[in-house]
């Protein structure tokens, strides 16, 4: 498990965008979402949807797995975050 993992939208901004120099209008017309889409993404204001995924796999020749794994593992993070506001009760093992 990785410790403190980025949003996945701070991977996209440094690994796709910034090196092709494109900007969030321009990326999100190739994409074909709306730039508010994409900026909530980037900004961490929201998640990789499994279309988004498939979206960004097709423009970077990526996979989509590996969107939805760095989504998964950035959830699972801040989960863990609040592991000790998780109130629940163990089953008993079966006699």
């Amino acid at each position: 498990m990785m410790h403190n993992p980025p949003h996945p939208g701070e991977v996209i901004k440094a690994l796709c965008l910034e090196p092709l120099d494109l900007t969030v209008t321009e990326a999100a017309k190739h994409l074909k979402v709306s730039r508010k889409a994409l900026s909530e993404l980037l900004n961490g204001h929201s998640g990789v949807s499994p279309e988004m995924a498939l979206r960004l796999a097709k423009a970077f020749n990526t996979s989509a797995e590996s969107w939805l794994l760095q989504q998964m593992h950035y959830d699972l993070w801040k989960a863990e975050q609040r592991l000790g506001d998780i109130d629940v009760e163990k089953f008993n093992e079966a006699a």
